[in-house]
Formats: C-alpha cells, structure tokens, sequence
C-alpha cells in the first residue's frame, strides 16, 4: 500500500454534471479543489428561473451539495471566488453568500468577467479544507485546525476573513487598494492602487510573521489590461522582497487576468497564496518538517522575468498562466484557438515534466477566454491532454489577455513528495 497522498476526483449526482471535461471535486492531501459551479439545476441541466439571486443561491446550493458529497461541511470551506458578469449585482450576490455561512466567513475574492458559460450571471468556485488527507487506504487523523486572522493594519469586511490557514496553506482574500484607516479607495492612479493592494497583502502577512517571499503564487486582477505595465514597475518593488530571495532572483508563480469591474470600481486587485511551514495547528520548531519552497523553470517553456514557471511548496505546485507561446521563439503560434489552447497545455505539459511529474498530477485548471463560445473548440484539443477528464476547471471569459492571446490556462500540481531542503 502506498504511503503517499494520491489524486482523488469524485462527483455527486446531487450537483450539475460537467459540461465539459473535468471532475466536481479533485482532493490532493489536505485540499478538495472544487471546480466553478454554475446557476444550474442539477435535475434539468439547465439555469434556474429568476434572477441573479436565485442564480447565486443554486451557485451555493451546488457547492453545498458536492462538499456534503464528500463528507464536508460549509465551515470547512477555506476560500470563495465569486465571478459576475455584473458588478452591479455584488450586493444581491453577497446577501446570497453570506446566508451560506454563519459565524465564520471564508478569504473571498470577487471579480466582473466579461462572460460566463451557459451565459450565466454568476458562478462560484470553492476550495475546501481536507483533514483526513488522500492516501489510499490510510486516513489521517483529521485533527488540522484552521486558523483566522484578521490585523487592523489590512482593510477589513465583515464577508470575508484575511487569511484563512489550513496544513500548509495560508488563503490570503483578495486585497484591493483600499487604505485600511479611511476604508476608502487610495488617492491616486493605478500605480498608486497596485502598492496599495500590496502593501496589505504585506500587512497581513505581517500580522501572521510570515515574510512577503513565503508567497508562491499572485493573481493580479485588472480592470485596464493596458495598465500592466505600470503594475509591473510597482510589483518589482516588493518583488523580490529579501536579500535571499534577491540573491536567487526569486519571484512567485503569477496569473493576470483582465476583470470587466472590481469592487468599489477599483482599478486592480491582488490575490495571493501563500505557504505555511508551521501548519496548523503550529508546530514547536523541531516537529516542523523543514519544508522550503521549490521553484523551477525551464527553457522547453516560455520565461517571464516576473514570474517563476512553477512553485512548490508542499504538496502543491502552482503553476503561471501559459500563454500560446513558442518557448524557442517567443512568440505566438500560429492559427486559431485550437492551436493557440494545444500550444498552452504544451507549455504545462513541458513544464509539469520538467519537475518529474505527469499530466495526471494536475487537480485544478483555470481556462480564461477572449470568446467564451471557443470552449467546446478548446475541448477538442483538452481531451487529448486529459483523456480522463479528471482535473476540477474553472473557465471564465475575459476582454483581453497578453500579446492578445485568445486564451490562457494556468494549472495546480499534485506534488507527493513535499518538499524538503535539496542537497
């Protein structure tokens, strides 16, 4: 019997079935990736009657219905990523929300798409905490906490908590750049929002004595995608943040993805991952298992001077967004969406087995498309990558991606064997 976590893809008859290629719920140790669920009513394959309200109560009922599947509970939820297709809706869609949880509130991030599938409203993505871990036949004792933290030096909301922490993940909310003294939106322009959305990730990191280089992964949401560039001059001044992470030229994983609206009509937001040695609850230093973060890239994949291609820490790996770039030439391949999604997954592929896994580690894929109605063209070439369909999937539609792509994925890697200090 084998001592190590394996990937388990389940599905419940009592939640929607796919309408494409992937599993409701994918668990790797101590997380359940639950793939975006969608306003439909898992009896007629179809969109609930009404309006954005009975649309996100399904959302929910959805994501309740698999984690009960799974033996879960709501408060084992960790993080909820809400996606509108109206920012408008926010209100109607956090009252929603909120009724799903009592007393404890999960990180949130919440973001305007410039389209969903099946032309919904909304659609919500969970991620679930998971005690008993995946190895065949030998459950764990279950007895991991989560710990919450809010700091007042971080804008604070009362549907949402600023770091959740679960084994060795620490699930940080999407910050915007609001000043946590006035609760109001920065004075200034984008350069202004993007230090200010990071200057709170780093607060609250601070206030949990976690250094800004434990952060493995950053997805930058943006509302003028022409206004990556500035964002980048800002981002290089956290980035990267110590003398070691200088000295090795270390900088997290990175997705960016362009958002119809953000809350209180921000120009950017920021969400990031982060690791968490000490897990939880805490361990006394020499219970700790000395993990350190693992990054790799290679020259089978496109580089980015931002980003690092692939970031372990755990049992995770956090892959960027792959953009249908040429590795040898760094430019976009030619032909249409199904060339442009197999030359995406090539660059997972290559990267994946450039750190010894396989394509069947994958547990999580978050497809974003300049034309939502390209999916079932994408789906063609997806299959042939993942014959099984096993990997939870999120795909939102987006109103511009870089070199004006027409779609991006970025992919989360089962990684059994931890990551201990190399020789």
């Amino acid at each position: 019997m084998s001592s190590y976590n394996a990937v388990l893809a389940r599905n419940t008859e009592n939640a929607p079935k796919a309408i494409g290629l992937y599993s409701q719920t994918v668990a790797f140790s101590h997380y359940n990736n639950l793939s975006a669920q969608l306003p439909v009513d898992p009896k007629t394959g179809k969109l609930v009657a009404g309006g954005v309200k009975e649309q996100a109560k399904q959302c929910f009922n959805n994501i309740k219905a698999v984690v009960e599947s799974i033996d879960h509970a709501m408060d084992d939820v960790v993080r909820i990523t809400i996606f509108l297709k109206n920012i408008a809706d926010l209100d109607a869609v956090s009252e929603v929300y909120a009724s799903f949880f009592s007393g404890y509130m999960p990180t949130l991030t919440t973001v305007a798409v410039s389209a969903l599938p099946m032309d919904a409203q909304v659609q919500v993505e969970a991620l679930i905490s998971n005690g008993v871990g995946t190895i065949p036949g030998a459950p764990q004792a279950g007895d991991l906490i989560k710990t919450t933290h809010n700091t007042e030096n971080a804008p604070v909301s009362a549907l949402s908590t600023q770091t959740v922490a679960f084994s060795h993940y620490n699930n940080i909310s999407a910050q915007l750049p609001i000043d946590p003294k006035t609760g109001k939106l920065v004075a200034g322009g984008v350069k202004e929002q993007a230090a200010q959305c990071l200057k709170n990730v780093k607060a609250i990191l601070e206030g949990i004595d976690v250094p800004f280089d434990d952060i493995v992964k950053v997805n930058v949401f943006l509302k003028n995608f022409s206004d990556i560039d500035a964002v980048n001059e800002v981002y290089t001044t956290f980035f990267p943040d110590s003398a070691i992470a200088r000295t090795v030229a270390y900088v997290p994983a990175r997705t960016v993805i362009a958002a119809a609206a953000l809350p209180m009509d921000a120009l950017v937001q920021v969400e990031v991952v982060v690791s968490h040695g000490d897990g939880t609850p805490p361990q006394a230093v020499e219970d700790r298992h000395g993990l350190v973060i693992w990054a790799n890239n290679t020259d089978n994949a496109p580089k980015n001077a931002l980003s690092t291609q692939t970031v372990a820490f755990s049992h995770y790996n956090h892959l960027s967004a792959q953009l249908p770039l040429n590795a040898k030439t760094g430019e976009m391949v030619a032909g249409g969406v199904k060339e442009q999604a197999e030359q995406c997954l090539k660059n997972i592929k290559a990267i994946v087995e450039s750190i010894g896994h396989v394509l069947g580690d994958v547990v999580k894929v978050n497809v974003f498309l300049k034309n939502i109605e390209d999916m079932n063209a994408v789906d063609e070439v997806y299959t042939t990558f993942f014959p099984g369909g096993v990997p939870a999937r999120r795909t939102v539609g987006v109103s511009a991606l870089p070199h004006d792509a027409l779609i991006q994925i970025d992919v989360v890697v089962a990684n059994a064997e931890g990551t201990p200090p190399k020789a």
